[in-house]
């Protein structure tokens, strides 16, 4: 990593891009894996210890603001003070605006976006006194450019990238950096639940007039690894100049807009 971590928590690091994440993060720290889905923590956890790597697993709902504390207070005795966070956890569900449910918008935010505030602010409060630290919240490049059928994962992600930006401003006189990696359509369990048949990625990488979706210009869907990259840079020493930033890994997708 480059930096001085001691402890990198993760969120929604049971898959994907969030297991990619601490899978990339734990050559420098201590990975404390959070989640709600138990079988893929110990998946995870199981494998970075086969590669001596420390890491323990917490099965948690960031949508619960009283577990997010508890659990933060946990790993901060348990493993040491946290010095990297990264906001991965998240939900998509698909829907019309006029047809969309109560529920869904609910569940929506509560993960996207309440999410991202609880387990900030549970970790700021820490990070504070100590004058130092590291933020990245994983947003989405359907944050700047309006999706078809897409408009609660939209707005949660917007809204996220914002209060992910506002933190940093008030953080950076602590010497804490807060910054957001959007992705693009990603090669995920999430991306897969989008596509109809085997033709998924192409249609992907084409685009699609009829919803007003270009494609990808670099031809290629991203990996997992593709974001951990970005997430470990900004994260990492190298970085050491660069906060409130929005960095988007989508190939050109959304034409730098």
């Amino acid at each position: 990593m480059g930096t001085k971590a001691q402890v990198a928590l993760v969120t929604g690091a049971a898959q994907g891009i969030g297991a990619a994440v601490a899978r990339a993060l734990a050559g420098g720290a201590t990975i404390a894996a959070l989640d709600t889905k138990q079988a893929g923590l110990e998946a995870l956890v199981a494998g970075l210890r086969e590669r001596d790597r420390r890491a323990e697993a917490y099965v948690t709902d960031v949508s619960d603001a009283a577990a997010v504390e508890a659990v933060v207070e946990r790993i901060e005795h348990e493993l040491g003070p946290i010095t990297t966070l990264v906001n991965v956890a998240g939900v998509l569900r698909m829907g019309s605006v006029v047809g969309f449910s109560d529920a869904d918008w609910a569940t929506t935010f509560a993960v996207n976006t309440h999410g991202v505030f609880h387990v900030s602010r549970a970790v700021a409060r820490r990070m504070v006194p100590r004058k130092s630290g590291a933020i990245v919240t994983v947003g989405s490049n359907a944050s700047s450019v309006p999706r078809m059928q897409m408009a609660a994962y939209a707005a949660s992600k917007a809204a996220s990238t914002m209060f992910t930006k506002c933190l940093g401003l008030e953080l950076a006189q602590h010497g804490i950096r807060c910054n957001v990696v959007s992705p693009g359509s990603t090669d995920t369990e999430m991306q897969r639940l989008l596509w109809t048949d085997e033709n998924g990625p192409k249609a992907v990488i084409a685009g699609a007039p009829e919803t007003f979706r270009v494609g990808i210009p670099l031809r290629r869907i991203a990996t997992p690894e593709d974001i951990a990259e970005a997430v470990s840079f900004l994260v990492s020493d190298r970085a050491r100049h660069i906060t409130l930033h929005d960095l988007c890994v989508d190939g050109g997708a959304t034409l730098g807009a």
